[in-house]
C-alpha cells in the first residue's frame, strides 16, 4: 500500500529573519524600497515637469532631483511620516507582526525593538492601520454569515460593571461582532452596535454579492436574506444539529475560534475602540494566506494606506 504524498499547506515562500536582515540591513536599505515601491517608473519633478534621476539626501529622507534640486518625500502620506523612529526599527515591526499567526504584542514589540512601550503601543497601531480592506470585492457563491460576542465573562468583571448577569451566549457587556467568508476565499469580519435585521442585512447587501447563497445558523436576523436576492440555508445549532448537507458555518466559527485564541492568549484584552483594528489584522492574515509572496511582503504593500490618526 502506498502512502499518500503529504500537500504543503500554502504555496507562500518562506521569509526569515536572515533574509530581513540581509535585505534591510540600514535605515537606507529600507528607504531606497520605500521609493522604489512608490515610484517604480521614477520619480516624477513636479518642478521640471518629467521623470528624472534622483539621489538620497544625506541628511533627511528625501531625494533630490539631480537637475532642479527638488525634494520629494518618500514617508509622506505613509505611517512613517513624520516620526522619528529609525526606518530599519519600523520595517522590523511590520516583520515581527507579519511572522505571527496570531499577533504579537506591544509589549513583545517593546522588548523586541529596543523602545518604549509607547514608542511600541504607536508603531503596532499605525502598522495595524494599514491592513483595513474595506472596499476589496464582494463575496460570492457560498458564503457562510455568522454573529460572535467578544469581551469578559461577567464574573471577572469589576462589581462597578456587572451590571447584570451575562447568560446563554453571553451577549450583554460583550462587542457584537458580524462576520461573513467565502468558502475558499476571502473573510470580512465588522464590529456592530446590535446584531439585528436592521444591521446584518445592510452587511450582507454591501458585502455579499446577489444571488448567492448564505450560510447561517437559527439567528432570526438573518430571515429577510431570501427576499433580497439569496438563497437562506440554515442549521440549528440549539437543536445540536451542525452540518446538513453542505450547510454549516464551521468555516465562520473557525475563523471567530482564531480570533480569540489570539486576543484572549496574545493580548489578553481589547478595548472596543480598537477591536475593530484587531479583527482587520486577522483577516488580512486570513485573506492573504494562500499568497505567494510572503506575508511580510503583503503587509508592507499596504505602505499606501495611511493610518486616520
Amino acid at each position: 500500500m502506498t502512502k499518500k504524498r503529504r500537500q504543503p499547506k500554502s504555496p507562500m515562500q518562506k521569509y526569515t529573519r536572515k533574509d530581513f536582515e540581509r535585505e534591510f540591513p540600514t535605515d537606507d536599505a529600507c528607504l531606497e524600497w520605500l521609493k522604489n515601491y512608490l515610484y517604480p517608473d521614477g520619480i516624477f519633478c513636479e518642478t521640471c515637469g518629467r521623470v528624472t534621476k534622483h539621489h538620497k539626501v544625506v541628511s533627511r529622507r528625501s531625494y533630490s532631483c539631480d537637475y532642479c534640486g527638488h525634494h520629494v518625500h518618500p514617508t509622506a502620506d505613509t505611517i512613517y511620516h513624520k516620526s522619528s523612529t529609525p526606518m530599519r526599527l519600523w520595517f522590523l515591526a511590520v516583520y515581527l507582526m507579519a511572522s505571527t499567526r496570531c499577533g504579537i504584542s506591544a509589549k513583545q514589540l517593546e522588548r523586541e525593538l529596543g523602545v518604549t512601550y509607547k514608542t511600541a503601543w504607536r508603531m503596532f497601531k499605525q502598522i495595524r492601520s494599514m491592513l483595513s480592506e474595506d472596499g476589496g470585492e464582494p463575496l460570492a457563491g457560498k458564503v457562510e454569515v455568522d454573529e460572535t460576542y467578544v469581551g469578559g465573562k461577567a464574573k471577572n468583571m469589576h462589581a462597578s460593571k456587572r451590571t447584570e448577569k451575562i447568560q446563554g451566549r453571553g451577549a450583554v457587556g460583550k462587542v457584537p461582532v458580524v462576520g461573513a467568508v467565502q468558502r475558499g476565499g476571502r473573510v470580512v469580519a465588522k464590529t456592530a452596535e446590535e446584531v439585528c435585521a436592521d444591521t446584518l442585512l445592510p452587511f450582507i447587501k454591501e458585502h455579499v454579492m446577489p444571488e448567492s447563497t448564505i450560510f447561517t445558523d437559527e439567528l432570526s436576523s438573518c430571515g429577510g436574506v431570501e427576499g433580497s436576492g439569496y438563497a437562506d440555508k440554515r442549521v440549528h445549532h440549539s437543536a445540536k444539529v451542525y452540518v446538513i448537507g453542505d450547510a454549516h458555518t464551521n468555516t465562520m466559527e473557525g475563523f471567530w475560534s482564531l480570533v480569540k485564541r489570539g486576543i484572549g492568549g496574545v493580548y489578553h484584552n481589547v478595548g472596543a475602540k480598537y477591536l475593530q483594528s484587531y479583527f482587520d489584522e486577522y483577516s488580512f492574515r486570513y485573506n492573504h494566506r494562500n499568497d505567494v509572496m510572503p506575508m511580510f511582503r503583503s503587509f508592507l504593500s499596504q505602505v499606501e494606506k495611511k493610518s486616520c490618526d
